[in-house]
């Protein structure tokens, strides 16, 4: 009898999300917030893409990465953000073990590659501003097609291993996760059994694409800003820096916020400080991101006054 007492216990299959507590009106308030922005990340980042496509000079790396950019934002916000307006309605607070497992390792597999695509992304513009007469012969579109495949293996294989850890980890009860979706510092707070190898994955992980990423990134922009600093017109070194100030805006913000979540030792941070965090790490930054290198690229600017134009 008290055998099987202790293993319904452990045999937890249903976890409930928590989402944002408090009056209907707020949590309803914030369902629409989140509704609007995510039907405006999925329309700016399609038009992105669209407007790549359709438009024969956009035909290079640069853009290619971008549209692999606009791709994932999509995905990586609707592995989370329909799941979170569903719980802030309070309709659908329950995810199976299951779906928490897959919707954790979607939501760490995409956020890794875009990671590893903005150091792509830096390296192209490297090359571009630094080494131009030998940018086409070095960034030639099987390359560039080969470090996207690369990216996008290497981040969800990376997450593989995590959510293959997580997986195995036993869970005593309480089953409610004090946040919007499956994050990894929740199911560490829940788990009634050793974290300690989850969380060494979790560290280990997170230098490695975070911090290497975020490294190749780092020395690409500085390479790239002395070239620029001997350019010897003003106009010469405006036009240069016009090429990569939208993607170093958004480096910075998604370098941020994510190595302030996960670059740590252990999991003891603020469950509710990271809540936050996550709200603009996984909800407003994909929909900055198309606005950003709309407004500060006068290549798409063009594009999209084109298309507006002939509509």
């Amino acid at each position: 009898m008290a055998g099987a007492e202790i293993e319904n216990q452990t045999s937890v299959q249903k976890f409930i999300l928590l989402g944002f507590p408090g009056t209907w009106y707020f949590r309803i308030s914030l369902a629409v917030v989140f509704s609007i922005i995510y039907f405006l990340t999925i329309v700016g980042n399609m038009s992105v893409i669209a407007l790549v496509w359709t438009h024969p000079w956009l035909h290079t790396p640069m853009y290619f990465f971008l549209c692999n950019l606009s791709f994932l934002e999509i995905w990586y916000t609707t592995a989370c953000v329909p799941k979170a307006i569903g719980v802030m309605f309070g309709k659908s607070q329950i995810i199976s073990f299951t779906g928490c497992i897959l919707q954790l390792y979607l939501v760490f597999s995409l956020g890794s590659t875009e990671c590893l695509i903005l150091a792509v992304m830096a390296y192209d513009r490297y090359l571009a501003i630094c080494h131009p007469l030998r940018y086409s012969s070095l960034m030639n579109s099987t390359f560039s097609a080969q470090l996207a495949l690369i990216s996008w293996l290497s981040g969800f294989l990376a997450i593989s291993v995590l959510a293959s850890l997580i997986s195995r980890l036993s869970f005593c009860g309480p089953n409610v996760i004090n946040h919007f979706f499956c994050d990894i510092d929740s199911w560490i707070a829940l788990s009634c059994t050793d974290t300690s190898l989850v969380e060494l994955a979790t560290f280990i992980i997170s230098i490695n694409v975070l911090l290497g990423s975020c490294a190749v990134t780092l020395v690409s922009y500085i390479y790239i800003i002395s070239t620029i600093c001997r350019i010897p017109s003003a106009q010469g070194r405006q036009k240069a820096f016009s090429t990569c100030s939208a993607h170093l805006t958004v480096v910075t913000i998604w370098y941020g916020s994510t190595i302030f979540l996960y670059v740590k030792p252990s999991a003891q941070n603020s469950l509710d400080l990271n809540k936050i965090v996550n709200v603009f790490n996984t909800i407003v930054t994909p929909l900055l991101n198309p606005f950003i290198y709309t407004l500060r690229n006068k290549e798409v600017t063009r594009a999209l006054e084109k298309a507006i134009g002939g509509m």
